[in-house]
């Protein structure tokens, strides 16, 4: 598995396979979105489970994107999002106080 750090405040949490085909899309990248590879590919650490299934992450991410008690592990199909619970809970009131976007007019479950 492999974790990254995402701009909007939370981790990606990946099986390493589909980390490896982001990773190489990401370092084909042109200089101009250099930032943005340091971003992903710089913070990008491989993880184990350990015998419950559980993972480590680092001082350093957990610090970068404010985990503490409360934690929110999301699935998103290829992918998990690991946030603090706090702010997945402000993002997502913000999200829905804005409405929802033109782009999901057709969409229903």
């Amino acid at each position: 598995m492999t974790l990254t750090k995402h701009p909007h405040g939370c981790l990606l949490f990946f099986p390493r396979p589909v980390w490896e085909e982001h990773r190489k899309q990401i370092a084909a990248w042109p200089m101009s979105a250099r930032a943005w590879q340091r971003i992903f590919l710089g913070n990008a650490v491989d993880v184990e489970l350990d015998s419950a299934g559980r993972v480590l992450i680092s001082p350093e991410l957990r610090a970068a994107v404010g985990l503490e008690k409360e934690v929110m592990m999301l699935g998103m199909g290829t992918h998990f999002e690991i946030w603090n619970a706090a702010k997945l809970a402000e993002d997502e009131a913000e999200a829905v106080a804005g409405g929802m976007p033109d782009v999901l007019s057709n969409f229903s479950f």
